[in-house]
């Protein structure tokens, strides 16, 4: 950019060279810190993707024991009150045997008979609907623990697939900016 004819060109030509060195330090100064910029976001990125998902893996492993525990709960509830009514079944029947036992005329003893059988029968028949049920209701309560886990599960890959596509756009992002700015 030197100008030989008039002796303002080379003042000229030197404080345009200045410039054009100062703008390529200023350039190469933002090349730098896009760089750092880009890195620091793919680490931030990393991170939080890393928390999402071990919070959502804790997450998952607290619902599927509380889910657990409430069932053997109901498991153990159900089994108590089947031997409540077991006992009770029990004791009608042996104080029945013994009323038998008292009564004085065959035919008397034979109605009594009839009778407690009758009545141990239906008391069984109650047993065995009572703890049906309640066996029912169990697996049931399983089934909804189960499906609970499951969606847990699925929510935690979800958020973590969720964090990893925005770590590499991020990633991506930096690095284009960077290699723009060269």
């Amino acid at each position: 950019m030197q100008n030989e004819h008039t002796p303002m060109g080379e003042g000229a030509a030197n404080a345009v060279d200045a410039v054009v060195e100062k703008a390529q330090e200023v350039g190469a100064a933002v090349v730098d810190k896009a760089q750092q910029v880009g890195q620091a976001a793919a680490k931030k990125a990393g991170e939080v993707a890393a928390n999402v998902r071990d919070a959502a893996a804790t997450r998952a492993v607290q619902v599927k024991d509380a889910v657990v525990k409430g069932a053997t709960a109901a498991g153990h509830a159900v089994a108590k009150k089947a031997a409540a009514v077991k006992k009770a079944v029990v004791t009608r029947v042996t104080s029945a045997k013994k009323v038998t036992k008292k009564a004085a005329s065959p035919a008397k003893k034979a109605a009594v008979k009839k009778s407690v059988a009758k009545k141990v029968g239906a008391k069984k028949a109650a047993v065995k609907k009572v703890a049906k049920k309640a066996a029912k209701k169990v697996a049931k309560k399983a089934v909804a623990a189960k499906k609970t886990v499951k969606k847990a599960a699925k929510k935690v890959a979800k958020k973590a697939a969720s964090a990893k596509r925005a770590v590499k756009k991020a990633t991506k992002k930096a690095a284009k900016k960077g290699g723009r700015r060269k």
